[in-house]
């Protein structure tokens, strides 16, 4: 995921802003961590650089 991303993403639940939490990263690109809503204790992985924010209802289908 590009640093710059986080910028335009807001919670798909509540729409508030994000909070980064880098576990990996290169040069270029987060590789692991985590985006935080403070608003409604939403936690959303980026794993393999790719950030998952399907809403909690739709991530085990």
């Amino acid at each position: 995921m590009q640093p710059t991303l986080l910028e335009i993403l807001a919670c798909p639940v509540c729409k508030n802003s994000l909070r980064l939490e880098v576990s990996s990263e290169n040069d270029t690109e987060i590789l692991e961590g985590s985006l935080f809503c403070d608003t409604c204790a939403e936690v959303y992985l980026i794993e393999d650089g790719i950030p998952n924010l399907l809403p909690p209802d739709l991530r085990s289908l």
